[in-house]
Formats: C-alpha cells, structure tokens, sequence
C-alpha cells in the first residue's frame, strides 16, 4: 500500500454508520454484522433528529456541495468516486436526484452499470470500470459498480467461491491505485427493509406512470433476500478500507438518508483543504489595466 495512502484517511468522516476496516478482502476476519444496523432513523441511536430539522440540514449542505464543487473543479488536483449500491427499490436513482442533482452538471458523470456486454465479459471484470473512473476535477458517481460482480454474480453462481474470494482482495487493490492517484472514494449502501421494498413495489404498481420501473423478476429477486443480504454484509466486511470506506445508511426514510449522505459528502470535500489555483504573477497590478481596456469601444 503507498505510504501516502495514509495521508487520505483522515479526510473520511467518522460516523456510526461507516462500516469498520478489518476484513482485509477477507469477509470472515470482520466481525460486522449488517443484521444489527437499523434501515430507519427510528432504530437508529445516533439519529435524534426530527424530519423538520434533517431537512433544513440537508438543505445547508446541498447549497454547501454546490459551493465546494466550483473549487474542486477549480482546484484540479482531486477526483471524487461515489458509489451506489443497494437492493431493488432501494433508491439509488433518488439519491443521485435528490443530492447530486444540485451540482453542475459539467463536473458530474453518471455511469449506470447493466448486464456486461459480450465485449466487457471478454475482458477481466473490472475493465468497464476503470474506464469510467471520474478523472482529476469531477465527480463520478457509479449507479451500481464493481461490487455487482461480488453481489449478483455471486447469488447467480457466475462467480465460483474461489473466484469470489479473489475479487475481494482485487477490489481492494483497484480502490487503492485509484486513491494513490488522487481519486478520494465513498461507498454507500442503502439499507433497505424488506418491508419498505414491499411498499415501494406497490407504488409502482398501482401508478401507471410507473410501471416501467418494475419487472416480474423483482419478485423472483425478492425471494433471495437473505443471500442478497449475506453477499452485501461479506462485501462491506471485505471491502470497507481505511482508504476507501462503506458506509451503510438507513434507506427507508429518504429524508433521513439524504441528510446523512450529503452530510458526508459534504465533510469529505470540507476536509480536502481545496483551493482555486493561484493567480498570474502580478495579477493584482494588473486588474486595473485589464477593466480600463474592457471601457474602450469595440472598432471594427
């Protein structure tokens, strides 16, 4: 691991809900027990928060973001990954609305990951990734990621046990050569109960201008919940890095996982100490020259 690597860590924000480092692309040296975290602000200890005083909250940091984007821009030297992850219905597509939605849109790239194309599933399973890797200046968010090759696969049986223990640690791997180039990483999954699902599938049901969004083979998906539980529980244990954490947040109340996700957001980019490039030599002699020749008339 690049020893600057160590210098990053510190620009990660502590919270209850950031899934603690130890598995070492080993989910069973991790003691993390996803089935403890609560998917609502109710069962949640560190809430103590009223709807009302979460949405004025998540308002100041969105007008935050928006300000500290022009300066990560500006400033060049930094890349922002974050990735998505959760179960259908789980409110990915809200999320990246509702927070990122505020941003320039210049300085953002959205990247959706399908099912591989015949060229992508000739190449090793991380190649469509890295090439939608955001580069120094923009935030990428991934809408899905990487980490489908360790969920779905794995719950298909696409992925052999042994594969899938070598992708943990080539994950890990991938993440830290993305951060000591720059890219600062911030991995959410959004916890989702499976009776908030339910609720969401009849919305869509009952509201034909939803209908697209469902598909009779959510409901095939749906009775594996427990093995979709189990692969994301091993892949957080494995994969939440000092340099690359994931953070778990409790997704049934999108008003309660907006104002936690831009909440950290917003201290990650807080902590990069950024700062627009500096100025032509002399610049502050010269302004005056500049504005007086914008006075003169343009000839032809």
């Amino acid at each position: 691991m690049p020893t600057d690597l160590a210098e990053m860590f510190m620009s990660f924000p502590e919270s209850p809900f950031r899934v603690p480092a130890g598995g070492e692309g080993d989910p069973k040296q991790s003691n993390f027990d996803l089935s403890n975290l609560s998917t609502d602000s109710k069962g949640s200890e560190s809430s103590g928060i009223k709807r009302d005083d979460a949405e004025a909250a998540t308002a100041k940091n969105l007008k935050a973001l928006s300000a500290l984007q022009e300066v990560f821009y500006a400033d060049g030297r930094r890349a922002l990954l974050v990735v998505l992850q959760a179960i259908d219905a789980g409110g990915k597509d809200s999320t990246i609305r509702h927070i990122f939605g505020h941003l320039n849109p210049q300085g953002v790239q959205v990247w959706s990951f399908k099912v591989p194309t015949d060229l992508e599933r000739s190449h090793d399973f991380m190649w469509r990734y890295h090439a939608k890797a955001p580069p120094r200046g923009m935030v990428g968010i991934f809408n899905r990621s990487h980490y489908e090759s360790v969920l779905v696969e794995r719950i298909k049986g696409i992925v052999s046990p042994t594969a899938l223990q070598r992708r943990y640690g080539q994950i890990n791997a991938w993440e830290s050569t993305l951060v000591s180039e720059g890219t600062t990483i911030l991995k959410f999954f959004l916890h989702l109960s499976p009776d908030e699902q339910a609720k969401r599938f009849r919305d869509r049901l009952t509201r034909q201008e939803k209908w697209w969004k469902f598909s009779a083979a959510d409901l095939e998906e749906r009775k594996r919940w427990p093995e979709y539980m189990e692969a994301f529980r091993d892949a957080l244990a494995a994969c939440s890095t000092p340099w690359a954490p994931w953070y778990a947040i409790p997704a049934d109340q999108k008003w309660y996982r907006n104002h936690l996700i831009s909440g950290i957001v917003r201290q990650t980019l807080e902590a990069m100490e950024l700062e627009y490039p500096k100025p032509e030599k002399d610049m502050a002699a010269k302004v005056d020259g500049f504005l007086k020749a914008l006075e003169k008339p343009i000839t032809d």
